[in-house]
């Protein structure tokens, strides 16, 4: 029993000496990627219209486990020159969504998620950045799906399919499907988004236009 038990302590001096070499490597890897994950993050939230934004990636050291010995937090500061929080905590629904956004972006070519799902993300945008935000999305749309609810003929515009929620009541019912539309009915759609309840030929002229800036 002295013999088992002296083999079993020398394994798991080896196997502890092991565990804390790889997890200091690991833990060196982490904040090198950090550095390098929270400034091109920031960089893109720029892009997305949330300027003066920051965001963090803070490694702190935790508990040896099954994942190593850093604990891992997103931390933002949508507000220039305010300290940085707790993701989870500071940011808004929106602003969540399009952190999201630029954090996929970021990560593309490493992710293997299959499916994305983005609602209010163009919340508090418009104009150029709506453009930014439609062209990002349909980039990942090239790798992955990406199903996104939006209001701005900017971002509708650069989807690869179109759907159309509508909802139609009566006295006694409220029922709510989902459309499919054609490349016609997708301009004419475009159009009444730019143009409110009357389409024009301007609208329609420029929702083409919109459409035909799609290179992928």
């Amino acid at each position: 029993a002295d013999a088992k038990i002296e083999a079993l302590e020398s394994q798991l001096t080896e196997a502890q000496s092991k565990y804390n070499e790889l997890a200091e490597k690991l833990s060196v890897s982490r904040t090198r990627a950090a550095n390098s994950l929270q400034a091109d993050i920031t960089e893109q939230l720029q892009a997305l219209g949330m300027h003066g934004a920051a965001f963090e990636v803070a490694v702190r050291r935790s508990h040896p486990g099954r994942f190593g010995i850093d604990d891992i937090e997103f931390l933002i500061a949508t507000i220039p020159g305010s300290d940085t929080g707790s993701l989870a905590r500071i940011a808004s629904g929106g602003e969540l969504s399009r952190i999201s956004l630029a954090i996929q972006v970021i990560t593309a070519k490493t992710s293997n998620t299959p499916t994305l799902v983005f609602d209010e993300v163009d919340v508090g945008i418009g104009g150029a950045t709506a453009e930014v935000v439609g062209s990002l999305l349909r980039k990942l749309g090239a790798d992955t799906q990406v199903i996104c609810v939006t209001h701005l003929p900017q971002v509708a515009a650069q989807a690869h399919q179109h759907y159309v929620v509508i909802k139609e009541t009566s006295r006694h019912a409220a029922s709510t499907s989902v459309v499919q539309l054609t490349k016609e009915e997708k301009v004419s759609e475009i159009a009444r988004m730019l143009g409110g309840l009357e389409k024009t030929d301007e609208s329609i002229t420029h929702a083409e236009a919109m459409m035909s800036n799609n290179k992928t």
